[in-house]
Formats: structure tokens, sequence, C-alpha cells
């Protein structure tokens, strides 16, 4: 394949555009145009044809962005913008050629944008940085393989090295991931999970019994209302609208409950429909709470007030009894908590009227089947568990679990980080899965828990652990307190990384350092015993195959089995009962494994290649029984609090721009928000631009307000005046991660509290537009202790 001349467009402050506000409507012409010109100019049409357009189908593969299920009957447009961003990205004709490594330091490299690092081009051959080197230099598999394996058998102890591992990787690769880690001897298993949907397994594993939605995809349209808190489906997940878009014309409610108004919860054109093309569209919400960040458990608590008060003035009449006497348990202690819950209390910590919460009150009161579904606004606080509780005690009051067109939706943002969950990609896997996994492979598996992605760089920063490996992902980008984490990573002695393209993590390295090219999930896997095809799980459970459909890039790639099956042979080797060969040759035989290690996915080979695949079985959905100690879902008690505002601040979160999918930054612009050319702004609400004494378009210095000794500041941010909640901010990710302290994070599930950021805005002391823009976080943050 021949290189092409990478397109760079880096921007500076006085590129940056700024609209009028939030954007009325998502996807429509825009939405198709933002699709297929990027892919057309990149990757040439017979590609994109061969990429795009068998995307998400049931002979192609699945999208590599969020795990939005795919429908029954799909048409040939089963894509949104950012699939096909993603899917652009992934499968460009660019590559980075050997000479580029002789050409650029790491030193180089760390100055300049993950933007920029992307876009140099697909990776096509190991690299290896040597300990005092400052520069990557290619070498042969055989050679990267035995350098990771000799640097592994030398630690002192398997628990010294961490194994991270993105959303992305499908379930083949998962669990021979976590065979090879748990064969070596540790279950130092970190994932992206911790840092996203982490509460939510916690929360509705103590409540119900499992972390995992209880719907299936036709309940979103056949549901009589819909509560969306904390996402923005428009740009996270598109292919939601449309599925939001039948449940309005069947007749059911939707609400939007986000400290931002969002632009495909307003109204959604169709871009397969006339109407989406020539048409107004369908309006979305017919209600908009504009909720104060960190008051979702409020509300909810609000409404489930309202539930109890109205069943007390019509016994019998409004809560389900028959199913809460039958499957739940704790009722009576919830209504003793909630009978002294204090209305000026909820009214403080969410910014709304009382009327509004009568509203929702009354239509969640007036609908027999309800869907709560939720992403990281709501996992990301320090309450975040606690919020999900109360999200699982609304639904439960009135019997809405385990019925058609009712439960509860977290929504995964990466397209397989719940698949790698059931396949044995966590720290904390259950004694079960372990017994199961020892006798498949006949060893004794570490029974000790491991880390997670805090407590990993935590580890590192004490000198606990000295090898890093991500199989995938961008671990320092995407983790909390960008400079700790940076600094931490810097310490170890070797940094892995199997990756497609660069970024952060490829140039914030250890003391040795290798980078391990990996083919895409669009690329056509062929190995000895013929064409491979891997698995993924979406959102509602739902097992699929997904088949590679264009050559890969270079033939010097190596698949992710194939990487993990060397490295098990060269590391494990015959320490536990594996065919080491035999799985990089046919991955039939790792999914012959799964069929008797994981549960649920008994008979694995024959059921995944039934036409759509299979459903994991869920005992709430299914038959609301429910695996929790006594077997029934727990009502819980949960105490209140919400985030407070020292006088002079506000309470900021993190978000995603348009052009992005988590870190990976595919430009400059967000459509939605009236963004163009830039990054380095913050939305704050109008009024609290003029109370603070700031204006629209001034340059500012936000501060972290942590008492923690550690100063952490992102310098000359444009203040952008958006209708966000009052008293609260917003600052894209992952930019803003240096403002997060590393062990400011959740109760409960630990993940970093992203979400309710404490910040102090001051002018910059130079302000004028003329600096380049800095797409990642340390060349514009400070991090030091106070002198």
């Amino acid at each position: 394949m021949t290189r092409k001349t990478p397109r760079v467009e880096e921007t500076s402050e006085k590129d940056l555009e700024v609209g009028k506000g939030p954007k009325h409507w998502a996807a429509g012409v825009p939405g198709v145009y933002h699709s297929m010109v990027p892919a057309v100019e990149q990757m040439g049409l017979n590609r994109t044809r061969k990429t795009v357009m068998k995307m998400n189908q049931k002979d192609g593969f699945d999208c590599p962005s969020c795990a939005w299920p795919d429908p029954h009957h799909r048409k040939a447009f089963e894509f949104c913008e950012n699939g096909a961003k993603a899917v652009t990205w992934e499968a460009t004709p660019v590559l980075i050629p050997a000479s580029f490594w002789a050409e650029h330091s790491v030193s180089e490299l760390r100055d300049r944008s993950d933007y920029w690092l992307g876009m140099q081009g697909r990776l096509t051959e190991p690299v290896y940085k040597p300990a005092g080197e400052d520069h990557y230099k290619p070498v042969g598999w055989d050679e990267a393989i035995r350098i990771i394996t000799e640097k592994l058998k030398g630690l002192d102890s398997p628990d010294e090295a961490a194994f991270y591992t993105s959303g992305r990787t499908s379930n083949e690769a998962a669990f021979l991931y976590q065979l090879v880690v748990r064969g070596y001897g540790t279950n130092n298993l970190p994932d992206c999970s911790n840092m996203c949907h982490e509460s939510s397994g916690w929360a509705m594993g103590q409540t119900i019994g499992i972390g995992k939605a209880t719907v299936n995809f036709d309940d979103y349209a056949n549901a009589d209302l819909i509560i969306i808190m904390g996402q923005n489906p428009g740009t996270n997940h598109p292919r939601m609208l449309t599925e939001l878009e039948n449940c309005k014309h069947n007749g059911g409610e939707i609400v939007a409950v986000n400290p931002l108004p969002e632009a495909g919860l307003h109204r959604y054109k169709n871009p397969q429909k006339v109407k989406g093309i020539i048409g107004r569209g369908t309006s979305i919400a017919d209600q908009f709470l504009h909720i104060r960040i960190g008051g979702d458990m409020a509300l909810l608590q609000a409404v489930s007030k309202r539930v109890l008060d109205a069943e007390a003035k019509n016994p019998g009449t409004v809560l389900d009894h028959a199913f809460l006497a039958e499957h739940c348990e704790g009722l009576e202690e919830l209504k003793e908590h909630l009978a002294q819950l204090d209305e000026q209390a909820v009214l403080e910590a969410t910014g709304l009227r009382s009327e509004e919460i009568d509203e929702l009150a009354a239509r969640y009161l007036k609908a027999e089947k309800v869907i709560i579904t939720w992403a990281m606004g709501i996992t990301q606080q320090k309450k975040g568990v606690a919020t999900i509780k109360e999200i699982i005690n609304l639904l439960l009051l009135r019997g809405n679990m385990g019925k058609p067109g009712a439960g509860a939706s977290p929504i995964r943002g990466h397209s397989n980080v719940q698949g790698d969950r059931t396949m044995g990609i966590w720290e904390q896997m259950p004694q079960s899965f372990m017994d199961a996994l020892g006798e498949e492979f006949g060893f004794e598996p570490p029974r000790e828990h491991g880390v997670d992605a805090v407590e990993t760089i935590n580890k590192m920063q004490e000198g606990e652990i000295k090898v890093f490996m991500a199989m995938g992902g961008n671990f320092v980008g995407a983790i909390s307190d960008t400079n700790a984490a940076e600094a931490a990573v810097a310490g170890t002695e070797m940094s892995i990384q199997v990756s497609t393209k660069l970024n952060r993590s490829h140039v914030v390295t250890g003391a040795e350092a290798l980078i391990l090219p990996t083919m895409g999930r669009s690329e056509i896997d062929i190995q000895e015993s013929g064409e491979q095809f891997v698995s993924v799980e979406d959102t509602v459970c739902a097992v699929h195959p997904s088949w590679g459909s264009v050559e890969p890039v270079s033939h010097h790639l190596l698949s992710e089995p194939a990487i993990l099956s060397r490295l098990g042979k060269a590391l494990v080797g015959d320490k536990i009962k594996a065919d080491w060969d035999g799985y990089e040759k046919n991955y039939d035989l790792i999914r012959d494994h799964i069929s008797r290690v994981v549960g649920g996915c008994e008979d694995y080979n024959t059921r995944i290649r039934q036409e759509g695949g299979f459903i994991l079985a869920n005992g709430p959905r299914d038959s609301r029984t429910f695996p929790t100690p006594t077997g029934k879902a727990v009502l819980t008690v949960n105490e209140l609090e919400h985030v407070e505002r020292p006088a002079g601040t506000l309470i900021l979160q993190s978000m995603r721009s348009h052009d992005q999918f988590n870190t990976t930054i595919y430009g400059h612009n967000d459509r939605y928000r009236g963004i163009k050319k830039g990054r380095h702004v913050v939305f704050v609400n109008p009024d609290d631009i003029r109370e603070l004494g700031l204006s629209d378009g001034l340059y500012v210095d936000i501060h972290g307000q942590y008492q923690d000794g550690v100063e952490r500041v992102l310098r000359k941010f444009r203040v952008v005046s958006y209708p966000t909640a009052p008293g609260c901010a917003a600052a894209y990710y992952p930019e803003a991660n240096v403002l997060v302290p590393l062990n400011h994070t959740a109760e409960g599930s630990n993940t970093p509290i992203s979400k309710a950021v404490i910040v102090r805005l001051e002018p910059s002391v130079d302000q004028t537009p003329d600096s380049p823009a800095r797409l990642h976080a340390a060349p514009g943050a400070e991090a030091a202790a106070p002198a």
C-alpha cells in the first residue's frame, strides 16, 4: 500500500471559532456528509465501500466505536457518523515508514498532540526503545517477544507487572490475555471499565446481582417512558437516536436529565428517512431537566418519595406489590428513609423546581413500562454507585424489571468493554470463574485480587509495579491526574503497547518500551487453518461474530490472538495445559475453552455461527431471578450528599467533543456545540460569567481546588458562554484530566470523579490569541507542590 502524506491540521488559539451556542438537532444530511466525505478522502472509494458499508452487517465487522446493539433488521447504512470516523481512522492506508523512528525522537514526539500522533498513520512493525535511548527502532517479532519475556521472567514477583485492556479487544483476545496473565501468576488486570462503568457494575451487582443491562434491543421502542441520564447519545452512541425515535412513534415519552442541553436529545433528523433529510425530524425529549452536576441522586430520591406518597394516598394502586413481595427486599427501610427526605435540600442539590420534579414523577406514575438509561455523567460522580442504586430503587417500586419495555440500561461507550469483562478481564473475578479456569487448564490461578486502573498508578509511584502492558487504548491519556500518571509510567522499567496507531501512551514510556502493531477489526484475518473471525458482546448482552472485510495494511501485522499466543508460549509455556500454537492457527480452539470456562457461553462455536449470534442469559431480565445472596433484588438506603460549591468556584465536568472517540481526536470541531478549530475552551453559564467578573471570550487559567498540596492548573482556556446548569462548567476530555486528583474517586467503585471537579477561573496573564493549541494536557498544565 502506498503511503500518503498525512494531512495534519494543527490549530492555534487564534484559529478558534465559537458559534451561537448549542445546535437544536442532530444527524440529518450533515451526519452523512461528515461520515462519508472524510472516509472517501482518506481511504478511497473502494476501501470505504468495503469498510463503512460492511460495518454492523451480518457478514461484516462490528463497529470499533460504541457498544450500541445492532437491530434485528439491519439497513445498508447501519452506522453513524462517529462509527464511520472510527473505522476511517483505523482502516486508513496511511502507514508509518521505518524511517519515521530515526527521524523522530521520543522526546520530540512527546511534544506533539494526540491528534498529530494518530494522523501519522498505521503502525506496521514492532519497535523497541532501549533504556537510556531516545528513539524507537524496528525489531522483529521474535526479538520483541524475547525482550518482553525476559523482562517479565526477571521480576521478583508477577505482581510487579500490570496488564491493561481497552474495550476494543475481542472476546477471543480478552480470554487469551487473561489466561496468559493468570498463567504468568497475577490478577493485575486493570481495564478501561475501571474508569467508566465500574460504578454501574458495583451498584447493580449489589442490588440485582448482575452488572449488565436488564433490557434487550426491542425494549427501547416498546417503552412507555425512557429516562436518559448523564449521557449525550447524539455524539457518543448516535444509533441510539433511531430507537428513541421509534419509541416516540410508538407513543412513548422521553425525559432527558443533563447539565447541558444536547442536540440529539432535542431533535433528531434520521438520515435514512425522507423527513430526516428534508423535514424537521423528530422531537425527542418531552421534558428536559437541566440538573446541577451531582444532583441526580437527589432527583431520584425525590421521585421515589413521590411514588411512595402516591401509594400512601391510594393504597394498593401505585406500587407493584406482588413483584415487591415475591422478588424484593428492603422496602420498609426505604420508605422510612425517604420519609425524612428534605425537599429544600433536593432543590439545592438539583437546581430544579419542585414543579419539574412533580412532572417527572407524574410521567413515571403514568407509565407501565419504564427504562432508565445512563452513562458516565452518572458513574463518574463521588456518589455514582449510590446514584445507580437509586435508579434501581425507582425501577423496582413499580416492577419495571424483567418485563418487556422496562429495565435498567447502562450504556457502554466502548465496543467490547462488556465482553472483555465477561471473558475474565477484571482484577476481582469471582472464585467460580477461577475454579473453572484452573480446572480447564490444569493449574492453580492466583486468588489474591489484583489492582485496578487507579491502584496501578499508585503502585507505579511506589515502585511496586515495574512493567506495564496495554492491550490497546491510551492509558496515560485516559486516566485522571495526567501529570501524576505520566510521571508514574515514566518511572517504570518497561512499558508495552499493543496498538494500531500512535497515541500519548507510546511517547510517555518506561525506561524500556515496545510497541507491537496489531490488525484492526476491519481487516481480514487469515491464519493457517483459514480465515478467522472474532466475537464481541454489546450493551444488551448480545454476542455476535465480527469478520474483517479489507486486506491488512501490512503483511508484518499480527492479530491480537496471534500476539498473545506467541507471548503465552514464551512466557507461560507448559506451566498450564494450553495449545499456544493452536490458538494462533484456529480461534475455534479458544472458543472451545470459553464454552467450558465462561458461564452462559456453552457450545460457543455453534451458537456464535447462528444468524445474529446469541444472547447471554440474564436472570433479572429473563425470569425476574436475582443472583444476590438472598435471591431477591435489594431496595437500598443511601445517604444523600450533594456537591458543595465554595464561593467563587464552579463544578466542572469533562466531556467528549463531537470530533473524538474517547481519547482519539479526529479533528478540532465540536459541531453540535458550535466550536470550530479548537479544544481549549471552558463552557460557563452566562450568569456565572457575570457573577465571577469574567467575560465571554476571555482567556482564563483553570485551577483545581483540592487541599492536597498539589497545584493543578490548565493555562489559557477561552471562556465560552453556554447554557450549562448554573454553577457548573464543562471542558473537554482528556485535557481536563489534569485537574482530577488521582485518588479523587467514586465511593465503592474507585472510578475517577471526572464529573464533579471544583475549579476556580482566573484571567490569564496573556490574553493574546497567538500560541499553538495544546491538544494534550501536560504542556498546558502545571502540577507542583506550592512553594
